[in-house]
């Protein structure tokens, strides 16, 4: 299996530290707010890896981190009046619901908080100031960043480069503009946390250096997130944690695309949100974890009208499918194994992990999955044998492992579509056509669609 790793800027072989074991950390939402589907995209992404994992074989322990202090929790806690606890646990409440709707929670996840990790991050700068990497100027902490020599090595930067841009608000403060801060003194307003050096509260990026050494070690196999994250954020973990431990932070840093809607950046500043649980109201969650799979992960997703439509499209003859299979399955008896179904059930099978292990190169796995739908539909029937029918849907339940998607079995037909259809066929060959028309009109009003291809009859609801 080979992934792409951010920090050499290629492929490489995984290999995990300990075998059989991977450690994972995913940088979670700031939770002053309701989660927009940008956020949503490394919860799905990296999902999907670890699932892919835990089918490889390899037992995962995943942690994705809540931030309860920052900024915009302020802001938006002293605009209500209420302290930040009542904040961050609205928004927590609601980030785990569209976890949960998105079937995230289907594995185990840990979520460390920053109020809850405050002493070890207080022992973590203590463990920078003793090692000369980090100083303390009037109650507020900083990074000494020139200290560590290949600061700038995820991002590809170079100090030169970046001090120009730090100059434009150099802190007198600091003792160089490129420093970042690891504690801030208490201003008006602020919740506060005791500390050696002030009442105060952490800055952002050592929260996640923290937490990982607390929870999973001084190195972890995998470390991801958005790409947005990648500087100054991830950059800036490394630096302290490598500092503190002089051990690889992570071996593996993978980072997701971005989002545009309609082509157009999803932003902010133009208004072209999509609040995650919107999209999950009006177009249920399934399509937007189905959607994310449409994408690789590096690249950037591109929501728009038609590609909801197709996504939608697709589910149905998935599901569609799956239930003509477990239907079939009820109805069957015994029998051997027909060489040429398995064949190509394995054909299809050694595409997925080909196309999986590539990098989770997921839209060329998604037509392997759509290859099995298509067997499935023009391949099967009333005569396969249960050995031949429960071959494939092994490989169907490992798709729906894999992705987390078309896990609902949903209603059953109260008709038998298969003798219908050949009804309509017959009538078709004796050149019977109004029958065969008043057929797939009935199904219609049934909800079902027939479509007529150059492998034959296939179906899927409307």
């Amino acid at each position: 299996m080979k992934l792409f790793n951010s920090l050499t800027d290629k492929k490489e072989e995984f290999i995990p530290i300990k075998e059989g074991v991977v450690k994972m950390y995913v940088c979670g939402p700031t939770v002053y707010n309701d989660m927009h589907v940008g956020n949503i995209r490394p919860h799905v992404s990296f999902d999907i890896l670890r699932r892919y994992l835990i089918f490889k074989g390899y037992d995962v322990k995943y942690v994705s981190n809540f931030t309860d202090v920052d900024d915009k929790i302020i802001k938006k806690a002293n605009e209500e009046g209420i302290g930040i606890d009542e904040v961050t646990s609205r928004y927590i409440k609601s980030v785990k619901e569209d976890l949960d709707e998105l079937s995230i929670y289907d594995y185990p996840i840990e979520h460390p908080t920053c109020t809850a990790h405050m002493d070890d991050i207080i022992e973590f700068i203590e463990g920078l100031i003793e090692k000369g990497y980090a100083y303390e100027v009037d109650g507020d902490v900083y990074f000494r960043v020139r200290k560590l020599k290949d600061y700038g090595k995820l991002s590809n930067r170079n100090v030169e480069e970046l001090e120009i841009g730090a100059r434009i608000e150099e802190n007198v403060d600091k003792e160089d503009p490129l420093d970042f801060t690891l504690w801030k003194k208490k201003k008006e307003g602020e919740p506060a946390w005791k500390s050696p050096w002030s009442e105060g509260r952490p800055g952002w990026h050592i929260e996640c250096s923290t937490m990982i050494r607390a929870l999973l070690g001084k190195t972890i196999d995998i470390h991801a997130g958005g790409e947005d994250l990648k500087f100054p954020h991830h950059e800036n973990e490394i630096a302290q944690s490598e500092a503190l431990n002089e051990e690889p932070l992570a071996h593996y840093w993978l980072h997701n695309g971005m989002i545009n809607i309609d082509n157009v950046k999803m932003s902010k500043s133009i208004g072209n949100i999509f609040i995650a649980k919107d999209f999950i109201e009006q177009e249920g969650a399934e399509v937007l974890r189905f959607f994310m799979l449409n994408a690789h992960y590096r690249k950037p997703l591109n929501f728009t009208h038609d590609a909801i439509e197709q996504v939608k499209s697709m589910i149905r003859r998935l599901r569609n499918s799956k239930i003509r299979l477990a239907n079939l399955i009820e109805a069957s008896v015994g029998g051997e194994l027909n060489k040429d179904i398995t064949s190509e059930v394995d054909a299809i099978r050694e595409s997925l992990i080909s196309h999986m292990d590539d990098d989770l190169n997921t839209p060329d796995a998604v037509t392997d999955w759509i290859a099995l739908s298509k067997l499935i539909n023009t391949k099967l029937d009333d005569n396969s044998s249960k050995e031949d029918l429960l071959y494939v849907k092994k490989l169907f339940d490992d798709f729906v492992d894999i992705f987390g998607v078309i896990k609902d079995e949903k209603r059953e037909l109260d008709f038998d579509i298969d003798a219908i259809i050949k009804e309509r066929e017959e009538a078709r060959a004796n050149k019977d056509y109004k029958r065969a028309d008043e057929i797939r009109d009935e199904l219609k009003e049934k909800g079902i669609i027939l479509k007529d291809t150059k492998d034959g009859v296939t179906w899927e609801r409307a």
